[in-house]
Parts: C-alpha cells; structure tokens; sequence
C-alpha cells in the first residue's frame, strides 16, 4: 500500500489497536506531536501514533508491517536531520519509565526520557549518567548513535555503558537483548541507530560522580588565532581527566544568548575535568593565561548543572547542520579554519566546533561489536547555521567551503548522530566502517526486509533475489 493512500478504515484498525492518540494532519495536537528540535526540518507524516507504552509501539509496528506503511520514530525530535514525508511516525515521548538503582548503579528508562530526567534521579546518589553537551536531549535516540559525551575521554561512549535494550523489530515482536540474549542485534543497535527496530526502554550504566570542575571561556572573537593556535597545543597533551571543546561562535541577537555575548563574534573553550579542584584549575590554568577572556565561567561544579559547559540553545530552532571527524589540529587546520570562519570573514555559520576526542573514547567495550564510530578519532568537527534568510542559502556553501579548505585534514566519516541535515544521502555509509555498513546491511536484510523503518538515519535493505 501507498503511504498517502491509506483509507479511513485502515486508519480506524490503527485507532482500535492503540491506547494512545492516532492523528492525521487535520487533527488538534498533531503538530505538537510531530515537530522536531529541528524547526527547519518538516516531519509530515500521514499518520502519527502518540505511544503511551511499549504495547502500543508493538501494535503500530505490526499495522505497519500488514499495510506496507513506512514508519519514522520520534521522542525529543533532536535526530531529526531529514524531511519525514508520508507514512506513520511513532511518538515514544510518553514513554516516560526513568528508575536509578544507586547500588548497582544501573538506570533503566523509557524511550521518551531527556538527560535532564536522568541527572535529577541519579546526581543526588553521586552518580551521572554520560550525556552530550545538552540534557534536553532523549537518552535513547542519543545512544543509539553512539552518543558522545561531555565527559567521553573520561568514560567513553554513552554506547558502551549500555545493558539491554527492549526493542520492537519489524514485524511488530519485541524483544529483551543484551550481550548474551542476540547479541548481534545488541552490539548493532550500538551505533546503528534506528535501522534494525524501535527501542522502547534501555538500561545502562552511571558512573560516580560527586562533581566536576567545569564551565566555559569566552575570548574576543578577535584573538581567534591566539586562542586556537594555543588551545590545540595545549589540549595535544591533556590527561583523560580533561574533555574539552572550542567553538567559533557568532551569537545572534537574541534573548537566549548572555547579554554580554548577544550579536556577538567569540572563541568558546569548553572544559570539564574530573580531577580535584587543585589538579582541575591547574591543567587549565595555560588557557586561562591567553588573550583577555570576555567570560569565565569555569569553577566547581554539580553535574546537574553541565549545561552550562556548551551553553547549547535551550529551545528549538531551525538550522543546518553537518559534521565529520578531523585528523590533526596543526597549523594548517588552524589556518583553513581562520580563513573561512575566522575574523574579517563573512561566514554564516553560527557554530564552528572542535571537540577533543581520544582516551577512553579510544576503547572499545568488552561483548559485542558495536557500531559505534569515532574510535580512535583525534577531533570532531561540527558546523552549525541559522536556516533563516539570508543564511539559510549561504550555509552550504560555507560548509563546503571550509571542508575543502581542511581537504587532507578531515576524515570522510563521522558519528551517525553528527552527519547533520548537509550530510550524506539517506543511505549512506559514511557513518559506519566499511564492516560495520556490511553488518548492517545484512541485519538490516534479516529484521527489516522491506525497509519500513526507512527514515532519518536509514540504510536500505538489499533487494531480494
């Protein structure tokens, strides 16, 4: 069956074998159910089924699967990258289940569950759980990506830490795997995002955690070649206590933004050590001596509180996005940096981001293979525009733009979670290794025959013979 020709009777047999609300474009509530973080991204599917719990996941797969409709997933909408067009999203943000044992140190959670939820339950028992530079995102949807955490060369992947998942495949079965109950599929979900089944809970976990000594610097937009040439000689040499980041921000006028740093260029140096406080302000004490810093916000620190390290937008707003791993920050890399987003430029991106990788980030986890990538990846570039006018048509050129200009120092992969809107092709293999893509595929073949879950992060199931 086609996606846009489902009748009022298929539609009334989806009603009858769900809990929660089945809504269609002329329905109260379906853009509230269907719009991403990504307000340049449009999910406008024919159907969406706001989950109340795994049952009703399993029932919507299974409609699904009868009908031939394809089916898109969504909690936060934060992995939203691509236009959704036709067939039946599955809201899992009511799957809110969110438990933290302190003794075994292992949280269990629903698909629907933000960071924010996680560190509220877990950062009163001295524990955190290893969340991006934001906890306003879903814990799910982040890890099946592989999830690169603020602390990551401290702890590794958010990936690594996973238990079991609980997962509806194809077909509309659920399943409890781990690495001893299929782990194939386990290891696959690590780093294969949503290709192979919609997870509906996941159990991992925290690490211990008291505090932290974080925050972030702000330098004059000016100093940009001070500041970088030093920051990627100093971070070359850093211990795993440290994870650290530098962005080239230009901030827009907004209430969102610290007034001091509102229309704005600057040069943001994100820090977070697990070291004491002595060691902490000591390792970054050589930065704290470069160019006249603008704000300094860097100190001890809660963990519930790591938001403020990267300062990411708190709501939702419409953007272009793209990222790739980088080899080296040497001079060079410094220089094709400076001279497409640099001072005196006229560079539209609103984000240009370094993030330190290596240390633990290097190591993979005992059980299965995942297909996690970053791996021994020395840094992490992220590009990030406005898609308002008139960035919204010089953003892809600039991004094009300055991974030529790194051409030699950017590697042709990157996480799945980073491919961004000016990624790759839906499809694409740029995410995994070349083993890792055939892995997929194949599984992909096995669980998912007829690619219904071929939205967003998709690979395509190969043709039968």
């Amino acid at each position: 069956m086609n996606s846009s020709s489902i009748s009022p009777a298929v539609l009334a047999e989806l009603g009858q074998q769900v809990t929660g609300p089945v809504l269609t474009a002329q329905d109260d509530g379906y853009e509230r159910e269907t719009t991403a973080y990504n307000l340049a991204t449009a999910i406008r599917p024919d159907v969406v089924v706001g989950a109340v719990d795994a049952a009703d996941v399993a029932a919507a797969v299974a409609w699904a699967a009868v009908h031939h409709v394809p089916v898109g997933v969504q909690a936060t909408g934060h992995g939203a990258d691509r236009p959704m067009r036709g067939g039946l999203l599955i809201n899992t943000a009511r799957l809110q289940e969110c438990t933290v044992d302190p003794d075994t140190r292992i949280a269990r959670v629903g698909a629907g569950v933000r960071w924010r939820t996680v560190l509220e339950s877990a950062v009163p028992h001295g524990l955190a759980g290893l969340n991006g530079s934001t906890t306003d995102v879903g814990v799910v949807g982040y890890t099946l990506g592989g999830g690169v955490p603020v602390l990551g060369r401290t702890y590794g992947f958010a990936a690594d830490r996973v238990r079991s998942f609980d997962v509806v495949t194809p077909g509309g079965a659920h399943r409890r795997v781990d690495a001893g109950h299929e782990p194939e599929l386990f290891g696959l979900l690590r780093g294969g995002k949503g290709n192979l089944g919609i997870v509906t809970a996941m159990e991992f976990e925290l690490v211990a955690l008291e505090g932290l000594y974080g925050g972030g610097i702000f330098y004059p937009g000016a100093d940009a070649r001070e500041v970088l040439t030093a920051w990627s000689r100093w971070s070359a040499d850093l211990p795993e206590t440290v994870s650290t980041s530098i962005a080239l921000l230009r901030l827009p006028e907004m209430d969102i933004v610290p007034e001091p740093l509102r229309n704005q260029f600057v040069v943001h140096l994100r820090y977070a050590c697990t070291a004491d406080q002595e060691d902490s302000a000591r390792l970054l004490s050589p930065m704290r001596a470069v160019s006249h810093p603008v704000m300094d916000t860097v100190g001890p620190m809660s963990y519930r509180d790591m938001d403020g390290i990267h300062m990411d937008p708190p709501v939702p707003l419409p953007y272009l996005d793209a990222g790739r791993l980088l080899d080296d920050m040497d001079e060079a890399t410094v220089e094709g940096l400076l001279a497409h987003a640099g001072p005196g430029t006229d560079c539209p991106l609103l984000l240009v981001e370094i993030r330190l990788l290596g240390g633990a980030l290097d190591r993979s986890p005992e059980g299965p293979a995942d297909l996690v990538t970053g791996r021994q990846g020395a840094y992490l570039l992220n590009m990030v525009g406005l898609a308002v006018p008139p960035a919204a048509e010089q953003v892809p050129h600039a991004v094009t733009a300055l991974l030529e200009a790194l051409d030699g120092h950017v590697s042709d992969r990157t996480p799945v979670n980073f491919q961004g809107v000016l990624g790759w092709e839906p499809g694409s293999a740029h995410a995994w290794t070349e083993d890792g893509h055939s892995r997929l595929l194949a599984a992909k073949a096995h669980y998912d025959p007829e690619n219904l879950l071929r939205f967003q992060h998709a690979v395509q199931a190969p043709a039968s013979t």
